[in-house]
């Protein structure tokens, strides 16, 4: 299907709808919706006023030719990271797909891909507001969501870009060469690193229970395995570090535990590795930040602050000025997309935030928010360290996030959820990956509690992948064997020159089948009988 303007549009208010066939002006009230297409490229913008506005809705019928008669499967993206629901399923009519959906036939196991025909529908990223589509035998639907958390947004006479919309068709090649270069199309600016990234991260043993000395034995073993390399790991300290677990305030210590970030920063250079650390920026569980009255705190929880009000923004650029000058080259913020909304991207494949709430700004869509929320930490980082996103929006930390983690927790304990989560998103968001970002399918945990054997297929794909890799390695819970097995995947990672990619991906969430450099590869995620 070529791209053109879609046959009906609707507006959707907070006491009703009104549809109209399509115009390049769509007008009502105080409201217009502004359609163009130039160049292969569909704008939408929408004006209003005082009229609080919920979605604006794009409907294309097909005409007989653009109809897929034969049989297909759809892909469908996700609102933020993967919760092992990225998959292809057969037409489902009332499946929302945030970001982007793709319609193929054929499978990629088979690898004669003459015939084959992939169509890509998607908008580029950074929109201005949070978009879903829905296919169906008989069209393709656009929502854009455009309310202010979940009430209409009130522009006040302004005009908002709301998105630019891209398709793409692609004939003789594989669904996953066919996505591949599709997203590469929607992203004009994507972050880049001037190394490959990858290291050790201490979540998937420690779990929140580490100190100062803990973090100097971890970078001993880090750099055990990888002092030789060119290229030096980062250490990326996780939760623990700060006063109370998992929320603020980020500027008091654990007591007994950590005593100098800046100066555990340094001893970790000194021993050869690139300090990280991460941080919760928005959570303020137990109101030592702000008290429960502040127009800072959140409308939709009672957790987090609300990133919508200035003095939050500033809070943020604060916290991120602080852990700069503490001498940390990555810093990893988490939950911001659960703290804002108040719900996790797997629990809403529609609408991402409930109704019946707002953020402070109200006259902002929850997208420009998120949007406004990620450019104070880019920009007051830039220059000093590197941003990996976690729980962020890719579609909209595109260009504002230097890595993304694109699944839910993997685990040191759990295989099954590292299975599930681990290598459905490795998978599936390899298609982001030097699109939008560098994109990370997450930890391998190594605590003794998994079994090495399935460990070490884990291990083995994220290496190959030629995506970032991060363990969480427990000192002494290794064979030397062992050690030596993941000395050589950090070889590997450290110059990330494979490729790895899914073959039976179109029928399997969690695909066995692989072309790793060229050749089919099998990997067994399932313990051995």
């Amino acid at each position: 299907m070529q791209i053109r303007t879609p046959d009906y549009v609707a507006i959707l208010l907070e006491n009703g709808s009104e549809t109209y066939p399509f115009s390049s002006s769509v007008k009502s009230n105080d409201i217009s919706v502004d359609i163009s297409l130039v160049d292969e490229l569909l704008h939408i913008d929408l004006t209003a006023d005082r009229t609080p506005v919920k979605y604006v809705k794009l409907r294309w019928n097909f005409s007989d030719a653009e109809k897929r008669n034969e049989s297909v499967k759809v892909y469908g993206d996700v609102w933020e990271r993967g919760y092992g629901d990225l998959e292809w399923r057969g037409i489902v009519p009332d499946r929302m797909m945030p970001w982007v959906c793709a319609v193929s036939n054929g499978s990629d196991q088979n690898r004669d891909y003459n015939g084959r025909y992939t169509e890509c529908f998607g908008v580029k990223t950074g929109p201005n507001a949070m978009c879903m589509w829905q296919y169906d035998p008989a069209g393709l639907t656009l929502w854009l969501d455009v309310r202010c958390g979940g009430a209409g947004v009130i522009l006040q006479n302004r005009t908002l870009a709301v998105c630019d919309v891209l398709f793409g068709s692609y004939r003789d090649v594989s669904a996953f060469d066919a996505l591949k270069a599709y997203y590469k199309t929607l992203c004009d600016d994507p972050l880049t690193v001037d190394h490959k990234v990858y290291g050790t991260n201490n979540w998937y043993y420690a779990y929140g229970e580490t100190s100062h000395q803990e973090i100097l034995t971890d970078t001993e073993l880090l750099m055990d395995a990888c002092g030789e390399l060119q290229n030096r790991p980062y250490i990326v300290l996780d939760d623990g570090w700060q006063k109370n677990p998992c929320d603020g305030p980020w500027d008091v210590l654990r007591e007994g535990k950590f005593f100098d970030m800046k100066a555990l920063a340094n001893e970790m250079c000194e021993m050869g590795a690139r300090p990280g650390i991460w941080i919760r920026l928005l959570s303020d569980q137990r109101f030592e930040v702000t008290d429960q009255c502040s127009e800072m705190r959140s409308r939709c929880n009672d957790f987090s602050l609300d990133a919508s009000h200035p003095d939050t923004l500033k809070y943020v650029a604060d916290l991120i000025t602080m852990i700069c000058d503490w001498g940390y080259t990555l810093i990893k913020h988490d939950f911001s997309t659960y703290d804002m909304v108040g719900v996790w991207g797997g629990e809403r494949s529609g609408e991402l935030a409930k109704d019946g709430w707002s953020f402070y700004n109200r006259n902002k869509t929850t997208a420009e928010i998120m949007l406004d929320f990620y450019r104070v930490i880019y920009n007051t980082s830039k220059g000093r360290a590197i941003v990996l996103g976690c729980n962020v929006i890719g579609h909209l930390a595109a260009g504002l996030v230097h890595l993304n983690r694109t699944g839910d927790d993997t685990s040191g304990r759990d295989w099954a959820r590292v299975r599930k989560y681990g290598v459905n998103a490795l998978a599936f968001r390899m298609l982001h990956h030097e699109a939008f970002f560098l994109a990370d399918a997450d930890c391998i945990g190594i605590m003794g509690e998994i079994d090495w054997n399935m460990n070490r297929e884990w291990m083995t794909a994220v290496a190959y992948s030629g995506t970032p890799m991060f363990v969480s390695p427990k000192p002494g819970v290794m064979s030397e064997a062992e050690r030596q097995e993941l000395k050589e995947a950090y070889r590997v990672n450290s110059i990330q020159t494979d490729t790895l990619v899914p073959l039976d991906w179109m029928e399997n969430v969690i695909p066995e089948k692989w072309l790793l450099n060229g050749k089919e590869t099998h990997f067994n995620w399932y313990e051995k009988i």
